[in-house]
């Protein structure tokens, strides 16, 4: 009798301050659940120094990485397992359970989001055009390459972010030639095979390191990227947000650059001021 009377006291404290056993378990993500179980956390990544970068002895490093285990850490996860992965290879490989999301910052897009779900927003730009030292061509904006048909230029693939803004703006498709990466797109123009690559603005950190000059074409709309999970990973996603968007209002992203020695931290932290949510950039997403 007296041990019921304790078990049924202690229902009762736990239905007043608002605990539920059931409730409790069935809040907690499967992908949480899993992680906390195996203590591991499988992340792909892409190559993109100073934000991202990979060792050959698998360590990962820099601005975007940090951020990412700051988020998992308050969540009270273990810092992220990397797996670098082409850029193309990210949402397939995430949909065939190649890896637990993707941290490499993807474009928040309509025809993404009817796959996916995305984190808040840490990255946000306009289109910048990388061009030689002193701009010979003159280049503003995509427009101004859709007028000059003899002006050529590189992109990344996807036609539906940057590259599909210049088919928007009128420029051909024979005058893009679509590379794999950005040191590919770079490479273009200091080799002299096309007049300019075009991309995030601060996609390039430091351009004149690689030999080049940025152009930002104000007339752009502005691309956010984020980390991008299953959808029927949302309640990670969530969990993931709720220490994600502090740490982005608190100043984290300034203070991250100015550790890798990366320009703009001000600018970015401007333009996500004013995204807080993937439907902020896409009102079709989550």
């Amino acid at each position: 009798m007296r041990a019921t009377r304790k078990f049924s006291l202690l229902v009762l404290l736990l239905t007043l301050t608002g605990y539920s056993f059931p409730a409790f378990a069935q809040d907690e993500s499967p992908l949480l659940a899993s992680v906390r179980k195996t203590g591991k956390i499988s992340v792909a990544l892409a190559s993109l120094p100073p934000y991202m970068n990979v060792s050959p002895n698998g360590e990962a490093t820099g601005s975007s990485v940090d951020l990412q285990n700051m988020v998992l850490k308050g969540m009270g996860l273990p810092a992220l397992t990397p797996r670098l992965t082409g850029w193309e290879s990210l949402i397939p490989g995430l949909q065939a359970g190649q890896f637990d999301y993707v941290g490499a910052g993807v474009n928040i897009t309509e025809v993404r989001c009817k796959l996916v779900v995305f984190s808040a927003p840490y990255y946000a730009a306009q289109t910048g055009l990388y061009v030689l030292p002193g701009n010979p061509k003159h280049l503003t904006s995509l427009a101004d390459v859709a007028r000059r048909p003899d002006i050529k230029v590189a992109a990344t693939p996807g036609l539906d972010g940057y590259q599909g803004y210049a088919l928007k703006q009128g420029v051909k498709p024979e005058q893009i030639s679509v590379v794999t990466d950005i040191q590919a797109g770079a490479a273009m123009v200091t080799g002299g095979r096309v007049d300019a690559f075009f991309l995030g603005q601060f996609s390039i950190p430091i351009p004149k390191k690689v030999g080049l000059e940025v152009v930002v074409d104000e007339q752009s709309p502005v691309i956010a990227s984020a980390a991008v999970f299953r959808k029927e990973d949302v309640r990670f996603r969530d969990a993931f947000n709720e220490q994600l968007v502090p740490l982005i209002r608190s100043g984290t992203i300034q203070k991250l650059y100015e550790k890798y020695g990366i320009p703009n931290g001000d600018a970015l932290a401007k333009l996500l001021a004013k995204i807080t949510k993937a439907n902020d950039v896409e009102p079709s997403c989550e």
